[in-house]
């Protein structure tokens, strides 16, 4: 049987996903699913680059704002509901489009990876709440070492599950594939480097204009933690730093703009491992419009 059609559009950040998912739902009739694990958060807006009501232009949006910032929204929550959102869209003879940059997500959405099945453990969490990142880093490298070579030293909400699921089964499984139920056309935005850092730098002065230092200061009022922050990476690690006095404005940006181009960087890493992406300049928009017309005509 002819498989449902869905389409992706990934690359580093920065690179002008959101954009162009836009523009194609508009062209195909189609609906975006977000696939970014800090922008399921509500309230981490500016800091996450999420899409404002303004700039969707009429196109709904999934998986936005579905969780509270204090709680740990994991992978394995995050493939139910998109899921479940993909289902909807469908049911509508639309076309669901992924974009976002937490590419294990858009990995799993397409059989490519599968979470381990192991419920949390609340018991277990409350062991590890007072141990510091390099205490959790230390036990994940003696229990797991080939796990501990591959995960964000810095996400503690990661390191936790990991331990967590080491727990339960004695090792972190390694990843397996299955038949997705859908026929994936995956667009990769290919910008150069020195565009890709440009935009970067931009992007980060408009949201600190924007007002993003005000951001993580509603945040930290409403009862967000400093150290919640800081396991959230990027732009809140730093925001935290600034607003505890330990940094500088200056230092601040610095350290945004450059964990950003690292991180753009590791994305690419990720990304040309996957010979099933096809690459497009943003600027060539005609002939991304072109494939996909082809792709949903085959």
């Amino acid at each position: 049987m002819k498989k449902t059609k869905a389409l992706a559009i990934v690359g580093p950040t920065a690179s002008g996903k959101t954009s162009l998912s836009i523009k194609i739902a508009g062209r195909f009739n189609g609906e975006v699913v977000s696939a970014d694990s800090r922008q399921v958060y509500r309230g981490l807006d500016l800091g996450t680059g999420k899409v404002t009501l303004e700039e969707m232009n009429g196109i709904p949006h999934h998986m936005l704002d579905i969780a509270d910032p204090d709680t740990n929204y994991n992978a394995a929550e995050f493939e139910l509901d998109a899921t479940a959102a993909i289902l909807d869209i469908t049911s509508k003879n639309k076309l669901p489009i992924v974009a976002g940059g937490t590419f294990f997500y858009l990995d799993m959405l397409r059989g490519k990876h599968q979470v381990a099945a192991v419920p949390p453990n609340e018991e277990f969490r409350q062991s590890l709440q007072d141990c510091s990142l390099n205490e959790l880093n230390e036990q994940l490298e003696r229990a797991d070492p080939d796990r501990a070579r591959t995960i964000d030293k810095y996400n503690r909400p990661r390191l936790v599950r990991a331990l967590e699921i080491i727990n339960e089964l004695g090792h972190v499984p390694k990843q397996t594939k299955f038949d997705s139920a859908y026929d994936w056309l995956v667009i990769g935005i290919d910008e150069s480097k020195l565009r890709l850092h440009q935009n970067i730098c931009n992007r980060l002065t408009e949201r600190l204009e924007d007002g993003l230092v005000k951001e993580a200061e509603n945040l930290h009022k409403a009862g967000l933690s400093y150290e919640r922050m800081h396991s959230l990476g990027l732009e809140y690690r730093y925001l935290a730093m600034y607003l505890k006095q330990e940094i500088t404005y200056e230092e601040m940006f610095k350290q945004i703009e450059t964990k950003s181009r690292q991180y753009a960087k590791r994305q690419m890493t990720w990304l040309k491992g996957d010979k099933e992406i096809e690459w497009f300049p943003l600027s060539k928009e005609a002939e991304i419009v072109n494939r996909v017309d082809k792709f949903l005509k085959e």
